[in-house]
């Protein structure tokens, strides 16, 4: 999982899918396109909007190489099974033969996916998140109900000491910038590993924000269950709605009351906010330089690397310090 993915086998095949591999791959089961298909925005993985014949529309997701196993995809797909079977607002890969929601095309594994309709929001309204509580709650219900061993954990080793051994190992990190960047991840780390024990982890979504939610006049429909991991609740929840200023504790707040109507929650969870905050500038990072061989990485984060980006994560992480030291005095 997650491995040095720049010298995958299929890393340049994945660059390259042509539309006639990707409409192949569609026309299973009877499927057939009628030939008009666009390419979605996504950095991660291939993602193409397709219609077929009787002028549906389904989505291809063709899965980056090397970053998930099949049975981490197939924990993905099952969490998204568990959560349709319970009425809860999500998109379910189709089967592509019976039983079976995983394709392969020369060896790049991919799912379809049915279009949801609708539009994503640009901030929330207050009962909007009070909604998106109790959905959230519910999915931790399911995301509880069994483990997923296939899926990474979440924790300040895997985001933290993890993610600097690859930066440090592979020399992502400008000779200037790398010991001030070493010693402020491990400062980071040492300051909240102690926040962290005792809270239960279990399947969450992982990448739960604005932008992998879809709503119509429905309601909501959460998209995306890419980044699933075993990890907090709380990792959802500030995501939704990471704005740390005042209004953004009030509506969080609205948000966790509607969640309490279906799932416990400890308020002493709300200190890893900032440290979670503090691991995604890390991971993030990290997830570039991983895929830095990738033309659209290139194009996309021309100022990755240079030692003025280095300088800039380095004094991101120790505000972060600062505020999490603020926050616990």
């Amino acid at each position: 999982m997650d491995q040095l993915l720049e010298n995958h086998p299929l890393a340049g095949l994945f660059n390259r899918l042509m539309p006639e591999q990707v409409m192949d791959a569609v026309e299973v089961g009877g499927l057939r396109c009628s030939g008009r298909f666009i390419a979605l925005n996504s950095y991660e993985n291939r993602v193409y909007q397709l219609e077929l014949d009787d002028e549906t529309m389904v989505v291809g997701k063709f899965y980056r190489p090397g970053r998930w196993s099949r049975e981490a995809i197939q924990a993905e797909h099952d969490l998204l099974a568990e959560l349709a079977e319970l009425e809860i607002p999500v998109a379910s890969p189709l089967e592509l033969s019976p039983g079976q929601t995983i394709g392969e095309v020369e060896g790049i594994l991919y799912a379809l996916f049915p279009r949801v309709g609708g539009r994503a929001p640009e901030e929330l309204a207050d009962e909007q998140a009070r909604l998106l509580g109790r959905l959230i709650a519910r999915i931790h219900n399911a995301g509880a109900s069994r483990d997923a061993p296939a899926r990474p954990r979440l924790t300040p080793e895997t985001f933290g000491r993890e993610n600097l051994a690859y930066l440090l190992k592979h020399e992502k990190i400008p000779e200037q910038a790398r010991a001030s960047y070493a010693a402020s991840v491990e400062a980071l780390v040492t300051r909240i590993e102690p926040l962290f024990r005792g809270v239960p982890l279990h399947r969450i979504h992982g990448d739960c924000h604005l932008g992998n939610l879809i709503w119509s006049p429905r309601g909501a429909t959460f998209l995306d269950f890419d980044d699933l991991r075993v990890g907090p609740a709380v990792q959802d929840i500030w995501m939704m709605v990471p704005s740390f200023d005042e209004d953004g504790q009030r509506q969080r707040a609205l948000l966790l009351e509607a969640y309490r109507e279906f799932r416990d929650f400890d308020p002493a969870w709300l200190r890893l906010i900032e440290p979670l905050r503090a691991l995604r500038y890390i991971n993030y990072a990290t997830w570039i330089a991983r895929r830095w061989d990738d033309p659209t990485f290139k194009r996309t984060f021309t100022y990755f690397g240079t030692l003025q980006y280095w300088e800039g994560q380095i004094q991101d992480l120790r505000e972060q310090i600062a505020r999490i030291d603020q926050l616990l005095d």
